[in-house]
């Protein structure tokens, strides 16, 4: 399973496959539940290799019945409203589970 992602960054543990879906262009994408060194966060591959972006799904200003939710950056990928849903679920539960305090800094400045 995780032996062939690419490009995970150091300190990100990779434990379980939320998402997979083929897009239109014939890309696959997967989402996985991974362990960083406090926290449980979802983390976006496309054909295999990570992508950086927010450690949650995130809601699209205007969703349609195809794509609800968004994930990564430069190349985002859309996730259906149960995609999205199962994604939240999954990575609150596990740091619910494991006493884990999830912050979300992804794309807020450090001053």
């Amino acid at each position: 399973m995780s032996s062939s992602l690419i490009d995970v960054p150091k300190d990100v543990e990779v434990l379980d496959q939320l998402v997979e879906k083929t897009l239109s262009n014939g890309m696959v994408v997967e989402v996985y539940l991974v362990k960083l060194p406090h926290q449980y966060e979802a983390a976006l591959f496309i054909g295999g290799h990570y992508k950086p972006g927010p450690p949650l799904p995130r809601p699209l200003d205007n969703p349609t019945e195809a794509a609800a939710y968004w994930m990564g950056v430069r190349p985002k990928a859309g996730l259906s409203q149960e995609e999205g849903d199962e994604i939240l679920g999954a990575v609150n539960v596990k740091n619910k589970m494991h006493h884990c305090f999830f912050v979300d800094k992804w794309g807020v400045a450090e001053d």
